[in-house]
Formats: structure tokens, sequence, C-alpha cells
């Protein structure tokens, strides 16, 4: 089994050690199971989408301090349903890898899949907290009236809303291209998915005019997914400028320059990899369960706000270095 689950793997090195040692084994018996159904990813992904999405009605409801043990069941069953759809969306890159059946659609979709997820569950929070605010009130020594009921959930909509453009987007989408980035160093073009804006523009404009709408609309998106990604990451795309014009080709890039990306590219992936669901859903998860939705999106803005800058610094000092050696 060791063999054929780590085939399934991009690398065990952009693994955290449960994904490595719990989540990934999980998904690798989920693959097979879906392989022998003949179920191709993008399925798995959708279904992962609809799971998530629907987790909200129950993190809207789940309130064990307001609701007794129905919520505190609606909140255990919102967090199970979530994990569920954190396993599917795992699972779905390692049937693709196990199948073969890769795809463009498929990597959008993989990209996208936990946006879904999470603005309806943002949503559902911000009327838990309309509907239950009575623990916040009292800490902050606020009177609880209709105005200030609706002046403080507007203050957390604005909050769960900047917690899902700067958080949940714009971390994740920088967490998955530092992955793809160290995988381009560690096998090669073939063994990443590292895309720029540049080439998802050709491909758009390139598509037939028959093109399914939604594919055309996929495809739009993702170049300004990855815009975004470059926008965020100046030296290292400095770095791949100097090292075309030096080598001509990144399928020139010597292998000791590769190894030296990795060693200072590996310390980085482990911090690298609390932006991404295990280590961000635990805290989602506690705050629900002590029936402070609100104090999610502080904390996702501020901690890991401030780790998302930390990780970026990190990344972008190594490859102004090398970027100045060339």
């Amino acid at each position: 089994m060791n063999e054929k689950y780590r085939a399934t793997l991009k690398s065990a090195e952009t693994e955290d050690w449960l994904d490595l040692h719990v989540i990934r084994p999980l998904c690798y018996y989920c693959a097979v199971g879906f392989a022998k159904f003949d179920i191709h990813p993008n399925t798995v992904t959708i279904l992962s989408m609809f799971v998530g999405a629907a987790s909200a009605v129950f993190f809207g409801c789940g309130s064990f301090y307001y609701g007794g043990t129905t919520g505190l069941a609606y909140n255990i069953l919102a967090v199970v349903m979530l994990m569920v759809a954190d396993i599917l969306d795992c699972t779905d890159g390692q049937l693709a890898r196990m199948t073969g059946k890769k795809s463009r659609i498929g990597r959008i979709l993989d990209g996208v899949a936990g946006f879904t997820w999470f603005f309806p569950i943002y949503v559902a929070m911000t009327w838990r907290f309309y509907q239950h605010h009575d623990l916040e009130f009292q800490w902050l020594g606020i009177e609880n009236t209709e105005l200030n009921t609706l002046v403080a959930t507007a203050v957390v909509l604005v909050l769960a809303i900047l917690s899902g453009v700067y958080g949940i987007a714009g971390q994740q989408r920088l967490a998955d291209y530092y992955i793809q980035v160290h995988l381009f160093f560690l096998k090669g073009e073939k063994g990443s998915e590292l895309d720029n804006s540049v080439r998802q523009r050709e491909i758009y404009e390139q598509m037939p005019k028959d093109a399914p709408l939604y594919e055309r609309l996929f495809q739009h998106s993702y170049i300004g997914y990855t815009e975004k990604q470059e926008q965020a990451t100046p030296q290292f795309q400095r770095l791949m400028a100097r090292l075309r014009q030096t080598y001509g080709s990144t399928d020139n890039i010597p292998q000791s320059f590769r190894d030296d990306f990795r060693r200072r590219s590996l310390p980085v992936i482990f911090w690298n990899g609390l932006l991404t669901f295990n280590f961000r859903e635990f805290w989602l998860f506690l705050f629900c369960l002590l029936d402070l939705p609100a104090c999610h999106f502080v904390f996702e803005i501020v901690a890991m706000g401030l780790l998302y800058k930390y990780v970026n610094h990190r990344h972008e000092t190594f490859c102004r270095q090398l970027a100045d050696r060339l």
C-alpha cells in the first residue's frame, strides 16, 4: 500500500503530519473505492462543494450555550460535514493521479472548492451572531437592544467579508501557489501545477466559440486567480524571469540550483502548511463550539494575517537573494 499510496501524493514534503499520516491514507482508500465505480475526480470535487456548503445550515444553528444539547449536536454535525468535505476535496486529487483523469477544469475546481464552502458558512455564522450574542454583549458591556444588535451584526458582517476575501481567499491562494512552486523545483514542470496568468489567458483566448459557458467562466476566473498569486510574489516572478533569461528555459535550470531552492523553501513550506485547511479549521471548530463565532473572523484577520505576512516575507526574501546571484 505504501508505494501505491505515495504515488497518489503530490509530494510528502508538501504535506503536514496529520495529512500525511491520517487524512491522505483515508483519502487513498476513498479514491480506491471511487475508482472501482469509475467515478470521475471532478464529480468528487463537486460533491465536496455541496457537502461543505450544506454544513453552513448547522453552523448557523449550532449553539450549546443557547440551544443546549440540540445546538451542540448541530455544531458537531457541522464540523463532521466540513471534515467530510475536506476529505472529499483531498480525495479528488489522489483519484486523478491514480486514474490519470487530470483536467484543467479539475485543477480550477479544486482551487475554488474551499471558497464555495466558506461563503455560506460565514453568512450562517453572521446570522448566528445576530440571533445569539448575549455573551459578547455582556463582556463588552453593550446593552442588548435591537439597534445595538443591528450595528454589531453589521460590524461582524464586515469582519466576515474581510476574513473571507483577505483571509480564506488570499491566504489559501498563496499557500497553494507556494506548494506548486516547491513542487516545480522538486519535480520539474511536469511534476507540478505551477500556472501563470499569461498562459491561462492564452488558453482562454484559444477556447473554441462553442465551448461550454461554464468552462469559459471557470477559465476566465482562473486568470484572475493566477494574477493575484503573481501580484503577491514579485520577487519570485523576478527570479523566474532571471532564470529564463540565464538558461533560456526553465527546463535547463541546473539541478544544483533546484536543490538550493528546495533547501531554502522547505522551512517555509512548514509554516505555509498552517495557512491550509487543518490548522485554520481547528480554530473555526473551537470558536463555534465555544459559541463565539465572531471571534473566528478576528483570529483569521489578525493571527492568520500575520502568519500570511511572515510566510510571504520569508519566501520573497530568499527569492530576491537567489535572483541577485544570477
